[in-house]
């Protein structure tokens, strides 16, 4: 016989999946603190190899991709174009990039200081932090993409994206130790 929750047990479990979500963004975004603390603007354009990503490309990165794809899920625009970011970092590239398919000449031509990158993240986190409390789990299991077999659902997504900003964090510290060993102040 299936045991059906109770109020209560809903309440508790959707609290724990939003806290959940919400953990994996803060990861995110403690990851970004991390590289950049200490971190000089020549530092996070610096790049071990021409062909390379530097620090500024991979944060900038991450967070267009983190940006683009909440913004989706939760239905409105992203804080990339709302928030002016795209005005201020005044990148060769249209409103809508994020980074897929770049050429080592369009990660070179991200110069943008980590302050900025640092405070555009932010407000991405601050976005997706507000997403993630409004989840449910009926949000998580609606389709979002129906290009794959199987469709995939919101919750798919949530980690698909989690999974690739924190892999892209994660070879920004590794640049970021290059860098410091290479003596790039």
């Amino acid at each position: 016989m299936m045991k059906h929750m109770t109020d209560k047990e809903t309440d508790k479990t959707t609290t724990a999946l939003r806290d959940m979500v919400a953990d994996q963004f803060g990861r995110i975004r403690q990851q970004v603190q991390r590289i950049a603390a200490g971190l000089s603007d020549t530092a996070a354009v610096w790049r071990p190899d021409p062909e390379a990503n530097s620090i500024a490309w991979l944060v900038w990165h991450l967070t267009r991709v983190q940006d683009d794809h909440v913004a989706f899920l939760a239905g409105h625009e992203q804080v990339w174009t709302t928030g002016g970011w795209f005005e201020r970092f005044a990148l060769p590239f249209p409103a809508d990039a994020h980074g897929y398919g770049h050429s080592s000449a369009d990660v070179a031509a991200v110069q943008t200081p980590m302050a900025d990158l640092v405070a555009y993240q932010a407000e991405v986190d601050s976005m997706s932090t507000k997403y993630a409390q409004a989840l449910t789990a009926g949000s998580l299991t609606r389709v979002v993409d129906t290009n794959w077999d199987p469709p995939v659902t919101a919750s798919v997504r949530l980690v698909s994206l989690i999974g690739d900003c924190l892999s892209h964090a994660g070879q920004a510290a590794y640049v970021r130790g290059l860098a410091e060993r290479a003596g790039v102040r």
